[in-house]
């Protein structure tokens, strides 16, 4: 079996009492899109935390690229090729959709923010950053202050900012949030031609996107993962039906 490009295992973080994750353990292999699925508390937020580097976990480990990143914060983990979205837009709304994916590929760099506008004159950094943003197709309205564009569009130069790092891995927290149908299938589309350059763990509420994406699934229940595997085995779990899917899954 191909090693995995990233993996958790058994990875916990306690909130009190609360076992937000409790021994979560789950792998992305290479080319794949591997979705995780939960009803809302079911600790996914806090999962994609700890594998990004913004909470240590108070057992288990993760690993990149066959390296142990547990003790890496976010932006180490970034510069180690960890690409990711956020469910909440993280992007900087006064400035243009070009400064956005600048300031991704400075930081891709190991540059500091604070020195990020006389980046925007650095011929490396700016073709990185266009090249990115043509990528998502958003080239057109690279001078288009990010306020301007439209939920879609901000949803796709999160993933152009994501692609500056050249990363070896997506994870991708709800990229379909607040989009119509329309929306949702244009971003499906465009993330199953994007795992040709590298697998996406993919936490989506989406369950058509889901469905039409990914090649393994994990169900996440009460910060437990209760079954893995491929989209008919998972539907075909009891367990699962239970607690998430329901009967007409």
């Amino acid at each position: 079996m191909t090693d995995p490009v990233l993996a958790t295992d058994g990875v916990t973080k306690r909130f009190g009492a609360l076992a937000a994750c409790d021994g979560v353990s789950l792998e992305l292999r290479p080319g794949e899109i591997h979705a995780v699925i939960g009803p809302n508390g079911a600790g996914k937020s806090t999962l994609i935390q700890l594998i990004c580097g913004g909470l240590a976990p108070d057992a288990g480990r993760v690993t990149f690229r066959g390296r142990d990143v547990t003790a890496s914060n976010t932006q180490a983990r970034a510069r180690a090729g960890l690409g990711r979205t956020f469910q909440v837009s993280a992007l900087a709304m006064e400035d243009t959709v070009l400064q956005n994916a600048v300031l991704g590929a400075l930081g891709a760099r190991g540059g500091a923010f604070r020195v990020w506008r006389p980046a925007l004159r650095d011929p490396a950094l700016r073709d990185r950053a266009m090249a990115a943003l043509e990528r998502v197709g958003l080239a057109d309205v690279a001078a288009v202050r990010t306020a301007e564009l439209s939920h879609g569009q901000r949803r796709q130069l999160e993933v152009a900012v994501a692609l500056t790092l050249e990363p070896h891995a997506f994870v991708m927290d709800e990229p379909m949030a607040g989009m119509g149908p329309e929306g949702s299938a244009r971003m499906t589309r465009f993330l199953d031609g994007l795992r040709g350059q590298a697998p996406i763990l993919l936490v989506e509420h989406d369950m058509d996107a889901v469905f039409a994406l990914a090649d393994r699934l994990s169900v996440l229940v009460y910060g437990r993962v209760i079954a893995t595997g491929s989209l008919a085995e998972v539907r075909a779990d009891p367990a699962v039906r239970e607690a998430y899917l329901g009967e007409d899954a």
